[in-house]
């Protein structure tokens, strides 16, 4: 068994296709079939459900897939330990971004990263923060700008900001009339709320103790899946949300008030990774960074605090 063999199997796992995994691999199908197959039986076990249909890992595959990308990773840190000794910030950086921050966040990142670090080569994914855990756990992310705390076990977390949150409402709402929006304020309002999965959702309802809102005979029923769809069914008249300060801009929508938050009721943005990752040090040069360049509507969190 090589490493090479791993590869193949991760791929496979990943493309569940032998024809694309092939060609993710610059090999020929066949080729990949057969170091698969040696790959079982040199284990002694099947690795794959094969259907005409379909090809799943079984629950033994599972587990030796996933422990094939702990030892991908690990033997990929190895090398990029010695060739970047003197040069923590460069390389390959896989990093995850929840959905309500990348829109905001990778406009000013991404050219102070490539200014600062231009060796350094990102990719980025945005999703869920289920999502982006869990492909932590699976090293097919080194690092995640998530909302803290995270409480899987296993991951180190260093906190970068805290950004607050504003009231969008329709400019003839009772709230539009206050210059700060205090939490008492929002005790039973019905706010509209993104889709479940997204962690500002879970956080709006535990800062406000507010339900979503009931949809009204007169609109359509919408799952919003952005921030800025929820800002647009505020604009027009179907309810209250909450914003996070980055998505408040300088863009301002006719019939939409924007009104501040009272001090403490924000959230907490971090950088999260493996404790087992080998490259702690250049996130804490990315943290660093991230902290020097934030905008004026969040608050860096001093570095003393980690």
């Amino acid at each position: 068994m090589t490493l090479q063999d791993l590869r193949y199997l991760v791929a496979l796992a990943d493309h569940g296709h032998f024809g694309r995994a092939a060609m993710a691999c610059h090999i020929s199908q066949p080729t990949l079939s057969t170091q698969i197959r040696k790959l079982e039986r040199y284990l002694g076990a099947p690795l794959f459900e094969r259907t005409s249909k379909a090809l799943t890992p079984t629950a033994i595959g599972a587990e030796v897939i996933a422990r094939a990308r702990q030892v991908i990773a690990e033997a990929e840190a190895i090398v990029e330990t010695a060739q970047l000794a003197g040069e923590p910030l460069a390389g390959p950086l896989a990093l995850g971004i929840i959905p309500t921050l990348g829109p905001y966040m990778l406009g000013w990142l991404i050219p102070a990263l490539a200014e600062r670090y231009p060796s350094l080569r990102l990719s980025i994914r945005e999703d869920l923060t289920a999502h982006l855990l869990a492909r932590l756990a699976g090293h097919q992310l080194d690092a995640a700008l998530l909302a803290l705390p995270v409480g899987e076990p296993g991951l180190e977390s260093l906190p970068l900001f805290d950004e607050p949150f504003w009231l969008a409402a329709p400019a003839n709402h009772p709230l539009a009339a206050k210059n700060l929006v205090g939490e008492e304020d929002l005790r039973g309002e019905r706010l509209l709320l993104l889709a479940e999965g997204h962690c500002l959702r879970d956080q709006a309802l535990s800062l406000c103790g507010a339900p979503a809102a009931a949809p009204r005979e007169d609109m359509p029923d919408l799952s919003a899946a952005s921030l800025e769809t929820v800002r647009q069914m505020a604009a027009i008249g179907m309810g209250c949300t909450l914003l996070p300060a980055m998505a408040v801009g300088e863009r301002r929508e006719p019939g939409l008030a924007l009104r501040p938050l009272g001090p403490g009721l924000s959230r907490r943005i971090g950088l999260v990774w493996r404790q087992t990752y080998p490259r702690g040090a250049g996130l804490r040069l990315l943290a660093e960074l991230i902290r020097s360049r934030l905008p004026p509507s969040v608050h860096a969190v001093a570095a003393v605090e980690e």
